[in-house]
């Protein structure tokens, strides 16, 4: 049998990167011997719990680099290689290895992963019968849009203007597979706009997109947060020219940027000619208060582009991200789509089966549906942190999204404790993994996730957590 990978969801590189770099190892160090068959897409994908696309885009970059070849309806297998191909390959391997870290795929009863769904209340029959109708319709198996299903991007502008205050039309939405697709072509644009090639950061934050910039020649400038979000003064001393921020719920602390720091920000962009990225994560979900309108709806024409996803509303195995662009560099997108020849990387069925799913208002209710459920999760790993913690821990950024921070008031590193809730069956994920200049003062943070476990076993885990840290 087969044996998978070891995928690092924490890598700065994405799953179909860590793919081909662990079987280009295998190849070139003689584990994986010519002629031998490589395991089927659909059977690799179900082992790793991923899509087929970052697996079948792992393929055909080895394809393409001559490491394997696709016989028809056979399969892929591995090519013999040129012996210069084998120099070095004990230090390429080693190198390799510490790039594939183990990712940990146990079942955990506690289970307080930091972007688990909860489909305990997913509309499986509405989706069955809206997949056969995209299916039935033959036009759907062929090339459709680069820039995505024109329906599917009318439905995208209609919901956003509605609810989240988007100043924007369906001929400004891209639609991709997943946020590393939109970012490296989005790095492109900007690139080809001017500036400096300097790209402003929350630090801590989320690394996908910034790790994307940096291997697209972006020196990657951290900027500190403070209560409200980002400084904004750093900008203007740091020559920076594009900044990416996630206001709605900054990952992974929490903070809702008030309306002041936004236009703070726009006024920034402004003065420098530079473009901010808004990440709308956890936009959808905010279970106290109202939410605040996103930053590019609130001037015409702003210098924003605005990147959501319906992996959190939905599901993330449909692999449907999209960005909305300002008008101002469309001519760039246009240019680059001929350029490059790009074709749409999102499943034109799920793009049509969504479009409908929202047009005839299922989304609407699914949103609703998901909100009342993860506000009472929510609220229940709130109570139970404050009931059995007391005062040896305080919660934050517990008002949006699907996690919350925990800090803890103890001796003992991250990883003892990390190891102490592992021994009793729950999952904890540091916060330390987040920052990209650690400071010098290591608080204990953790990064508490509530989308995936069970309502019921919440309590009782929190329970748990302090029963094995504070006995």
């Amino acid at each position: 049998m087969f044996i998978a990978p070891k995928l690092d969801e924490h890598s700065k590189n994405p799953f179909y990167l860590q793919l081909y770099e662990f079987f280009k190892q295998e190849i070139l160090s003689g584990n994986l011997s010519p002629h031998t068959r490589m395991p089927s897409l659909r059977k690799l994908a179900e082992q790793l719990n991923l899509s087929t696309t970052p697996v079948e885009l792992a393929f055909q970059q080895l394809v393409a680099e001559g490491f394997i070849k696709s016989r028809p309806k056979s399969g892929y297998y591995v090519q013999a290689l040129h012996p210069i191909y084998h120099k070095n390959v004990a230090t390429s391997h080693q190198q390799a290895s510490h790039r594939i870290t183990a990712r940990d795929p146990r079942y955990y009863r506690y289970d307080f992963h930091i972007s688990k769904n909860d489909f305990s209340t997913f509309p499986h029959r509405i989706w069955r019968g809206l997949l056969q109708d995209a299916l039935d319709h033959t036009d759907g198996l062929q090339y459709g849009d680069p820039q995505g299903e024109p329906a599917l991007r009318h439905s995208i502008t209609t919901y956003l203007r509605r609810y989240r205050g988007l100043r924007c039309t369906p001929d400004q939405v891209i639609i991709g597979a997943d946020q590393y697709i939109l970012a490296s072509l989005l790095s492109l644009l900007l690139k080809h706009s001017g500036g400096s090639n300097r790209l402003g950061i929350e630090d801590p934050g989320y690394h996908s997109i910034p790790a994307t910039f940096k291997n697209h020649g972006y020196k990657v400038v951290p900027i500190p947060l403070q209560e409200s979000g980002i400084q904004i003064e750093p900008l203007y001393s740091s020559n920076i020219n594009v900044v990416y921020t996630s206001p709605s719920h900054q990952f992974p602390t929490g903070v809702m940027m008030p309306i002041a720091k936004r236009v703070q920000l726009l006024e920034w962009a402004n003065h420098s000619q530079g473009f901010i990225i808004e990440d709308d994560y956890g936009g959808e979900f905010r279970y106290h208060g109202r939410s605040i309108p996103s930053i590019q709806g609130l001037i015409e024409n702003s210098p924003v582009v605005y990147l959501g996803s319906f992996s959190q509303a939905i599901a993330p195995t449909f692999c449907i991200h999209y960005m909305i662009l300002p008008n101002s560099l469309l001519p760039a997108y246009h240019q680059l789509k001929w350029e490059l020849y790009l074709e749409h990387s999102a499943s034109r069925i799920n793009q049509i089966a969504l479009h409908h799913f929202m047009e005839r208002g299922y989304f609407e209710k699914h949103l609703r549906r998901m909100r009342q459920l993860y506000k009472r999760k929510h609220d229940t790993l709130t109570r139970s942190i404050k009931q059995h913690f007391q005062d040896r821990a305080i919660v934050t950024g517990n008002d949006a999204g699907f996690h919350m921070i925990l800090t803890v008031q103890d001796q003992r590193s991250e990883e003892e404790l990390v190891e102490l809730a592992k021994a009793a069956d729950i999952r904890m994920t540091p916060m330390s993994f987040t920052w990209w200049k650690p400071p010098q003062h290591k608080k204990l943070h953790f990064i508490v996730g509530f989308g995936g476990i069970a309502e019921e076993l919440i309590d009782e885990g929190i329970q748990r957590l302090k029963e094995v840290w504070f006995p």
